[in-house]
């Protein structure tokens, strides 16, 4: 039986991580969140089905490695990056590892859920760019 689907959050701020949680679940999403990429990789079962929602510039194992480890696990969800620093070089990279959607912290809930509703359509083939 497949898993429903599942927005996993993965943002080292507390607070960030918290305000897309609530909102996500105000708007019918299960959620899990998650500080670190390592523990969400760690807990992601081969059957998740979902998106990640994922933060570019997190200590330790970064938005970037954590695409970059996810591919290496054989693990194909899509991917809505976010970061608060708008830099060309980390966009791009997080497109060329398959994220859909690059979105500027703090960011619009309107843009983010349209970006959720987009991914979780199935029609996440081509990335692209929403500030």
């Amino acid at each position: 039986m497949a898993s429903a689907f599942c927005v996993y959050v993965v943002d080292d701020d507390e607070s960030v991580r918290k305000a897309l949680s609530r909102l996500l679940c105000a708007s019918g999403y299960q959620v899990k969140a998650y500080a670190q990429g390592e523990q969400f990789l760690a807990e992601l079962a081969p059957d998740a089905v979902g998106c990640l929602l994922l933060d570019m510039t997190m200590p330790r194992l970064s938005g970037l490695q954590t695409q970059i480890r996810m591919r290496e696990l054989g693990r194909d969800l899509p991917v809505v990056a976010v970061s608060a620093l708008d830099d060309n070089q980390v966009r791009e990279r997080a497109r060329e590892l398959g994220a859909s959607f690059f979105l500027r912290k703090p960011v619009d809930d309107q843009a983010l859920m349209d970006a959720i509703a987009w991914v979780s359509a199935g029609d996440a083939g081509t990335p692209r760019a929403l500030r």
